[in-house]
């Protein structure tokens, strides 16, 4: 039996498990495992220096770097990563699903195009509303990335409210 996995990739700042619940209901019915991609993004990345940086990070697919600097980003809002994101690991284990978490410091094409090259075993790529949300992702971007990813591309998107 070969081991199977859903990605699902969100953004680790904005609502960061909008349609995790979907992805699990998935996973279950599938008897799938999840890997989590959290991607890390700031406003202020358009700076040379920072993307440098990521350039270097996504060069080296250091995943142990981005996980830091999410560390860092949670602890100026006074919040536990580790903690975090070990309560959500154990709620998907409850709900019987077996979950990895991965972090990439660069962009969303990027980071999935790295994953997949490391993670054989993924079948699908769910794209959270916090990355398809308000064009977040460009049609252009979503385009190759379902090109070049040979698997399923779904996106998600938040429920429209009426008044």
């Amino acid at each position: 039996m070969r081991n199977r996995q859903l990605l699902f990739v969100t953004y680790h700042d904005e609502n960061f498990e909008d349609g995790l619940s979907y992805a699990v209901d998935l996973a279950k019915m599938m008897n799938d495992g999840i890997e989590i991609l959290m991607v890390y993004k700031r406003k202020v990345m358009e700076k040379f220096e920072d993307m440098m940086t990521i350039v270097t990070f996504a060069e080296a697919d250091d995943n142990k770097t981005a996980r830091e600097l999410i560390k860092e980003y949670y602890e100026t809002k006074n919040e536990d990563y580790d903690k975090k994101m070990s309560q959500l690991v154990e709620r998907c284990k409850k709900l019987g699903v077996t979950v990895g978490v991965s972090a990439a410091a660069t962009d969303v094409l990027s980071a999935v195009k790295n994953l997949l090259r490391q993670r054989t075993g993924i079948d699908m790529i769910l794209l959270s509303p916090s990355i398809t949300d308000d064009g977040r992702i460009t049609s252009k971007e979503l385009s190759k990335l379902v090109k070049t990813a040979s698997r399923p591309v779904v996106t998600m998107a938040k429920n429209a409210r009426v008044a």
